[in-house]
């Protein structure tokens, strides 16, 4: 499946249920039959274990023995602020990668953070470590 609008409401809804009114951050997948993986980050108030967002989802996938083909990531500040897309983080992008360049990831369109661009993890990242053992 490739990146839509369906996935991205998947985790703005998420995101609006989960964080009512609060700041919060949000994650939707498709997997390459369709399913729909969502997840939350996780903040511990004590002590610095944070999780992003994908986190959950990505072991999810791994427990099923699924394949993710996209990922989209939304955040607020608070419960008034718009919803903004976020482009995977850098250990977002490594987990991702497990299944390959060519899945597709929403990065925050340049005019407008609150809409979203479909790009590969090799458009993201085209220098990524493992394309030096490509062909060896």
């Amino acid at each position: 499946m490739r990146l839509d609008q369906d996935l991205v409401d998947a985790a703005r809804e998420l995101l609006e249920r989960r964080f009512l009114g609060e700041e919060g951050i949000a994650a939707a997948m498709y997997t390459e039959d369709g399913t729909v993986l969502t997840s939350v980050f996780f903040e511990p108030e004590w002590g610095s274990a944070m999780l992003c967002a994908e986190a959950g989802a990505v072991c999810e996938a791994e427990k099923l023995g699924k394949r993710v083909t996209a990922s989209v990531c939304v955040s607020r500040v608070s419960g008034s602020d718009p919803i903004l897309v976020l482009t995977p983080c850098g250990i977002c992008q490594e987990r991702l990668f497990h299944w390959g360049g060519e899945l597709e990831v929403a990065v925050p369109d340049p005019t407008d953070p609150t809409r979203w661009i479909a790009k590969t993890l090799n458009e993201v990242q085209p220098y990524h470590w493992v394309n030096a053992f490509e062909g060896t």
